[in-house]
């Protein structure tokens, strides 16, 4: 028997969800796109196929093919994973949109992580959405055998296209669903936003999403040439027939080859986002300086500790073996670097999220729109360090107990509190734009910020030096 609340009629088909908790429904492996199988494999997304009846949407897709990564909902992994997830509340009509775009380093993640249910924010007024996205080898190759075949005469950045397509499919069918298309806020974690700060230099993007919060954005630094990127791809020694006939754990095993254990700090990575001339025009700070980005309300944060989890793996057993990582990845400039970074994971922080993300605030606060800064500082209970890259997640979707690892984590009345803020923040720029009274515009004149910790307050910059130093080696390295 159907229940009718729970039935979307969307121009795809009909599909029914179901009750996510009290008052919010879910509807779960919508597909957005068609499988990215045979020859589809490595080529931007086409349209989904409609169907007939009424599609069963109360269950995950699979995840894409990625590395063993902590445990999300999904049944498995398998190529045909282009899928999205909806949270809406019983009875919406025209509520603000947020789209959720997951990190992932952009080799790996999914829109069925625990900590990222959007349940708690769509009991809040919001209809809330995630979707998974090609990562690594499958979302990220260039090739010069994909250009070829290319209308375009390019390659690579599929991943993106992936994101642009669902957010297309949001544009054209979240109405059926009680969203109003014309109030999209877009955020992410991570890779998530980094995608995101390219979108707001990407001409395809333009009208697709309204607002946007960024959680610690992989965003400023230098990218790879789409040439670079495609030498990277020959160099495999496959042409894209042999790739195309490759069992899917074959293209999974080659993200070794293209994505190094230790990354360069300072210097592009060919298996991500790639500056191709077209779909990607400029270097992000290249089209900062000279204005070249959309401008619309954001918000843009970063964790205490951005570092020390992702570098956890480095060999940097002793000072010797940080000192050699720095002069390594400053050159021209090693004394200075050494001098603010003794350890190797707060020069990771800064050069990979922290530099990049107050560099975007201020060329979007250059445009005039209004923007806003937060540091998230809250440690869990019993924590010694942290809070680390990503720990905000499940934080501000409300999920206190969806661990990282999939293990519940421990959390307090202080947690509670602090969950709850950032939720209405979030939910208030997504309704009205302003997350609230007591959270100061960043301007170009004035740069606060909204500390989320133990107390949430307002607070300056306390790596305002070290970010100083990496916007200006940043700006010498790319005139020379």
């Amino acid at each position: 028997m159907l229940d009718s609340d729970l039935i979307a009629d969307t121009a795809l088909g009909r599909a029914q969800g179901l009750w996510a908790a009290s008052g919010v429904r879910a509807w779960r492996g919508l597909p957005y796109a068609a499988p990215p199988v045979g020859q589809r494999r490595f080529r931007a997304p086409e349209p989904p196929a409609p169907w007939a009846g009424v599609r069963d949407a109360t269950a995950f897709g699979p995840d894409l093919p990625q590395p063993p990564l902590p445990p999300s909902r999904a049944p498995g992994q398998s190529e045909d994973g282009l899928f999205l997830n909806v949270w809406s509340p019983a009875g919406a009509r025209s509520l603000p949109v947020m789209v959720w775009i997951h990190g992932g380093g952009f080799v790996g993640g999914s829109g069925a992580d625990a900590r990222s249910d959007g349940t708690a924010l769509a009991s809040r007024g919001v209809v809330v959405v995630s979707f998974n996205y090609r990562s690594g080898v499958f979302g990220f190759l260039a090739h010069p055998d994909l250009a070829a075949e290319s209308p375009q005469g390019t390659s690579g950045n599929v991943g993106l296209l992936d994101q642009l397509a669902a957010l297309r499919w949001v544009r054209e069918h979240i109405a059926a669903f009680g969203g109003d298309p014309a109030q999209v806020t877009v955020f992410g974690v991570s890779a998530g936003s980094a995608s995101i700060a390219l979108m707001l230099t990407m001409p395809a993007a333009a009208g697709l999403f309204h607002r946007a919060i960024l959680h610690s954005p992989g965003c400023g630094r230098p990218l790879a040439t789409r040439r670079d990127a495609e030498a990277a791809g020959a160099a495999l020694g496959l042409s894209l027939r042999e790739l195309r006939a490759l069992p899917a754990a074959d293209v999974l095993a080659l993200t070794s080859r293209l994505n190094p254990a230790m990354r360069g700090l300072t210097t592009p990575r060919v298996l991500r986002p790639i500056h191709d001339g077209l779909r990607v025009p400029d270097d992000e700070r290249e089209a900062w300086a000279a204005g070249r980005l959309r401008p619309m309300p954001l918000i843009v944060g970063t964790n205490a500790d951005e570092g020390a989890l992702l570098t956890r793996s480095w060999p940097l057993a002793t000072p010797a073996d940080h000192a050699a990582v720095i002069r390594a990845n400053f050159p021209g400039a090693e004394d200075e670097a050494l001098a603010l970074y003794p350890r190797v994971p707060e020069a990771f922080a800064d050069t990979q999220f922290n530099a990049g993300a107050r560099a975007l605030l201020r060329a979007m606060a250059r445009t005039g729109a209004p923007c806003w800064r937060y540091r998230y500082t809250r440690r869990r209970p019993g924590a010694t360090d942290g809070p680390h890259h990503g720990d905000e997640v499940g934080t501000v979707f409300g999920n206190l107990d969806a661990g990282r690892g999939g293990q519940p984590e421990p959390f307090d009345d202080t947690d509670r509190r602090v969950s709850d803020s950032m939720q209405a923040a979030w939910v208030r720029f997504a309704t009205a734009v302003d997350p609230g009274p007591h959270w100061p515009r960043f301007t170009a004149s004035d740069e606060p910020l909204l500390d989320f910790g133990d107390r949430i307050a307002v607070a300056t910059d306390p790596l305002a030096a070290r970010l100083d130093f990496i916007d200006r080696y940043q700006a010498r390295t790319s005139a020379a």
